[in-house]
């Protein structure tokens, strides 16, 4: 939803991306092989074939101790593997005319102090491409998608308008294995700017520069994040406290939503290379643990109004949490039985 910044992790990590299909920024996916009928599944690297069984948790009720903190709003943690760092978007009070929230990309390193990486991002939820070379930001200030460069921090915008018209502030955002993006528009940073999205907010994914609409009936959708097998994406619904799954076609297409599983205020979330689903309670300030199926493993613990979760460390088994109060966000972490995804 919102963003926070302090010292940090407890060590760097592999989120290690192969050759990519794809180079954002134009977008171009690559086609599913000729009578594919399953979707690209996890980059080159990510997954193993033969994910670790079993729960993650080492128990029900797990507490996520705090490693850094001292910033404005947290948002959207993703792992750079290398040389091992998060990216962060810490948001700022709103201002001017239109109201809308100033955001600044941090890159934290473990044992140094906060650098910026983005001043001026506009940037909430965060994702990376499969080629691990560009960072993919769900970006409130333009109204859109962007991505940036991890080289330079250069910015290409991705996804401007919908049928011509602007989107109310997009929130969070996933990448597929092949470059679909998907992301949500809820109202939360619109600010005072005109409602061109006529009242509803939403789902889309972005295929080839292309903008497609996924669902325009969920109510303040937030958190999204794709399956390790790409056959499944996960929409939370901020204003039904639901999350809601959608069976994922290959050409990046969905098929009707179902009830994955009840949760109050659905924040950010991430998902481990088991298919298990980490969802933050806003409200709560904890992640609740889902197995694929949907049936709840437990719960972690990570601070008052947590905002989103990545996976990362050397080894990918560290939950990096953002959570605080508005002036003191921050980052906990915990260690976990089954490597995830950086984001």
């Amino acid at each position: 939803m919102y963003v926070d910044a302090g010292r940090l992790l407890t060590r760097p990590a592999a989120a290690v991306f192969g050759a990519a299909c794809l180079v954002l920024g134009a977008l171009p996916v690559a086609s599913a092989a000729a009578g594919s009928d399953t979707p690209p599944g996890a980059p080159p690297g990510v997954c193993e074939a033969s994910a670790p069984a079993g729960t993650p948790l080492s128990g029900p009720a797990l507490s996520a101790p705090r490693v850094q903190g001292g910033f404005t709003f947290l948002e959207g943690p993703v792992w750079i593997d290398q040389p091992g760092h998060l990216l962060v978007s810490d948001l700022g009070p709103a201002g001017g005319v239109q109201q809308v929230q100033p955001s600044t990309i941090h890159r934290l390193t473990p044992g140094a102090p906060a650098q910026t990486f983005v001043a001026a991002s506009g940037s909430n939820g965060l994702a990376l491409s499969p080629d691990g070379e560009r960072v993919v930001a769900a970006t409130h200030d333009n109204r859109g998608v962007s991505v940036f460069r991890l080289s330079d921090a250069g910015r290409t915008v991705v996804a401007a308008t919908f049928q011509g018209r602007a989107f109310n502030s997009p929130n969070d955002v996933t990448v597929r294995a092949d470059g679909v993006v998907y992301f949500t528009d809820p109202s939360f940073q619109r600010g005072r700017r005109g409602d061109e999205m006529r009242g509803r907010t939403g789902v889309f994914r972005v295929v080839n520069g292309q903008v497609a609409l996924v669902d325009d009936t969920v109510r303040q959708p937030n958190g999204i994040a794709l399956s390790p097998d790409g056959r499944t994406l996960y929409v939370g619904a901020y204003g039904e406290n639901v999350i809601y799954a959608y069976a994922v076609r290959p050409d990046g297409s969905t098929r009707a939503r179902t009830v994955f599983a009840p949760i109050g205020s659905p924040d950010g979330v991430t998902v481990d290379c088991a298919g298990n689903v980490y969802w933050v309670s806003h409200n709560e300030g904890r992640v609740h643990v889902f197995t694929p199926a949907g049936a709840e493993l437990g719960t972690i613990t990570a601070g008052p109004q947590a905002t989103n979760a990545a996976f990362g460390g050397p080894d990918r088994r560290t939950l990096y949490i953002t959570a605080g109060r508005t002036g003191d966000y921050g980052i906990a972490a915990i260690e976990l039985g089954v490597p995830g995804y950086p984001y």
